[in-house]
This record gives structure tokens, C-alpha cells and sequence, in this order.
């Protein structure tokens, strides 16, 4: 038995589409563009990248939900495309959002619906059931509606669902998503201890912290390809030699982004706009003191909180996200998309 849980070797896929009527006119969108990956069993294993990087294509590709436009991948020993019956008996998946439940039903008969369909032995489907319920904390609300259900509830029941055939790799595509603080926390240390019973986990996430607490390894994906893979404190190196600056504001203009980005010492600036106000992120050399120049950049613009920091793994994403569009990683001038999610059954 290979020592590997995933081993992927230059995997493509490529989307088709064709548009127009009177004078139809064939596109293709190049969503992965050559990924290796090499996933030990046991591993925790982050895939990072933005929206339309390629990580939900690369992990419908791994799971056998699509087939590879070049390229090979083995999951759990197995080729996804020549084995793929043996390779869902082997795997579960779980993706944020509503999807794969039934409102209508209790916990309890979502989980017992589901061990039928992954052919959970009668035998063992109580037992099986009780243990997950107990391990995703749902224990004592497993008889109620699914549709009173909280959204960290009903993703902790998600997890519960993707685990019941004992799968030996689980992939997590943002199971988070959209669930507040609390039930979020509550989430993690539910991966974390199914971690440490020694099933492989996939994890996507957009939480930097999250990403940061649980993977053992994680990989940034972007334009289609793995741009950087390391641990957490390797991938921080991305941003060694520089400092950064926060700055809350009300109504900051392109214009004075354009003015920030071109100061001397600026290395990356982002702009995430938060209810009403706006969190300015500016990373520059820590040898370049640009608090005074960036603020002065801001004038007219109502300012609430400034600090300085050290960088953290989100800000080295920032870094390896941003080099890889500059590097123009996606010549061909069409950009990778990702396509919708699905639930995926062992055959």
C-alpha cells in the first residue's frame, strides 16, 4: 500500500462552451492548468487560492466527480478515471452551503437515508450513527427537523454524512462558509479531532486563521497552478522583509489606491470593505517607513483605526496571490473558473 493518500501528476481540465447563435463561436477556459500534488495518509491538508483558482475543479477531479483533461491522479491507490467505483468507497466529501440534506427530515433519518446510499451494512448503521452524532456534538438535538437547524449545525451534520462509510481520505470544500465565530470554532476542533484519528483530510477555506490552526501543509493555488506549498510558517516566509500597515477608513477612491500602490517601498495593497467602513492592508519593506505617505495619500478620507503589524500567513497569501497575477499566469487571457458543487456517493 502506497504511503500517499493523493498523488496528482500535471492535471488539466478544461472547459468547453459555445456561444451565440447566428455565428456560434467556441471558448475554452482553461480552469487547472498542470497540478502535482502529494498528500501522505493522515495528512490535513490545506488548498488555498481566490475564487475561480481552480480548487473546487481540482478537488471535483480527485473525487471523480470530473475527469481530468490531462493528466492522472490516485486517491487512496486508486486512478480516478480507470477505478473510479473504488476510489468512492474510499472517500467522502463534504462542501459548504444549504445543499445535501433534507429539511423535512430529523438528523437521525438524514444519516440513516444516507448510510443506505453509501451501502453502510445494516448491522452497523446504529452504531455508526451514535458515534458520529457524538463526534460532530449534535448529540441530544439528532431527533429535531433539519430545517430548525443552525448553519454550523447543519454543517457539522454534513461531516457527519460524509463520514458514515468510514472513508479513509474526507475532502472539505469550505465547510465554514457562512457560519458565524462560535459555530465556526465549533467546526474546526470537530476536523481537528477527526484529524487526529488518523482519516485524511482536504480542506478548502477562504480563513486564512482557520487554514493556519488546522493544516499540517497547505498549498496556494492560482491561475490554475500551485503557486507555493510549505507549512503555515514556510509559507509566511513570502512575506519575510516586510511590515504592514492597517488602516480603517470611510471612503477611500481608486484614485488614492493607485497613489498608495506607487509610493516607494509599497509591495501589496488591498481593500476589503467591511459593513461601512473599509480596512485598508498595506504591505511594504520593513527598511521604508510609509505610514506618513499613506496617510497623506488619504486626505479627505475619514480615518479610524491605524496599525502596524508583522505580516501573517494571510498577508503572504496576499503576496503569492498577487505575484501569480502579476506573473500573468493565465496568458491566454481567459481566466479558470470552478465549477458548482455536487454531492458525491460511492458507487
Amino acid at each position: 500500500m502506497s504511503d500517499l493518500a493523493i498523488e496528482a501528476t500535471g492535471l488539466c481540465r478544461t472547459y468547453r462552451s459555445r456561444t451565440g447563435w447566428l455565428r456560434p463561436q467556441r471558448q475554452e477556459v482553461v480552469a487547472v492548468r498542470g497540478v502535482d500534488l502529494a498528500v501522505p495518509r493522515g495528512e490535513l491538508f490545506g488548498l488555498l487560492g481566490p475564487n475561480g483558482a481552480g480548487k473546487t475543479t481540482t478537488i471535483k477531479m480527485l473525487n471523480t466527480l470530473l475527469i481530468p483533461t490531462a493528466g492522472t491522479a490516485r486517491v487512496a491507490g486508486f486512478d480516478v478515471v480507470g477505478q473510479t467505483r473504488e476510489v468512492r468507497r474510499r472517500i467522502g466529501y463534504v462542501f459548504g452551503g444549504d445543499r445535501g440534506l433534507y429539511d423535512r427530515l430529523s438528523a437521525l433519518d438524514n444519516l440513516r437515508y444516507f448510510a443506505e446510499l453509501y451501502g453502510v451494512a445494516p448491522r452497523d448503521q446504529r452504531r455508526r450513527i451514535a458515534e458520529l452524532i457524538d463526534l460532530v456534538g449534535l448529540t441530544g438535538r439528532e431527533r429535531e427537523r433539519v430545517e430548525g437547524y443552525s448553519r454550523g449545525m447543519r454543517q457539522r451534520l454534513h461531516i457527519a454524512r460524509g463520514l458514515l462509510h468510514s472513508p479513509e481520505i474526507l475532502f472539505l470544500d469550505e465547510p465554514s462558509i457562512g457560519v458565524d465565530p462560535v459555530a465556526a470554532r465549533e467546526l474546526r476542533q470537530t476536523v481537528a479531532d477527526l484529524a487526529s484519528t488518523g482519516t485524511t483530510v482536504l480542506l478548502t477555506t477562504h480563513y486564512m486563521a482557520e487554514a493556519d490552526e488546522l493544516c499540517g501543509r497547505i498549498a496556494v493555488i492560482a491561475a490554475g497552478r500551485i503557486q507555493a506549498l510549505g507549512t503555515p510558517a514556510e509559507l509566511k516566509h513570502h512575506a519575510d522583509g516586510r511590515q504592514v500597515l492597517e488602516v480603517e477608513a470611510y471612503g477611500v477612491t481608486d484614485g488614492q489606491l493607485v497613489g498608495i500602490r506607487r509610493l516607494p517601498g509599497v509591495r501589496e495593497v488591498d481593500l476589503v470593505v467591511r459593513g461601512a467602513a473599509q480596512l485598508l492592508t498595506v504591505q511594504s519593506d520593513t527598511a521604508v517607513d510609509v505610514q506618513a505617505e499613506v496617510l497623506n495619500g488619504l486626505s479627505g478620507v475619514r480615518l479610524g483605526r491605524v496599525t502596524a503589524r508583522q505580516p501573517t500567513l494571510e498577508d503572504a497569501y496576499v503576496a503569492i496571490v498577487n505575484r501569480a497575477a502579476a506573473d500573468g499566469s493565465n496568458g491566454d487571457g481567459t481566466g479558470p473558473v470552478d465549477a458548482p458543487a455536487d454531492v458525491a456517493v460511492p458507487a
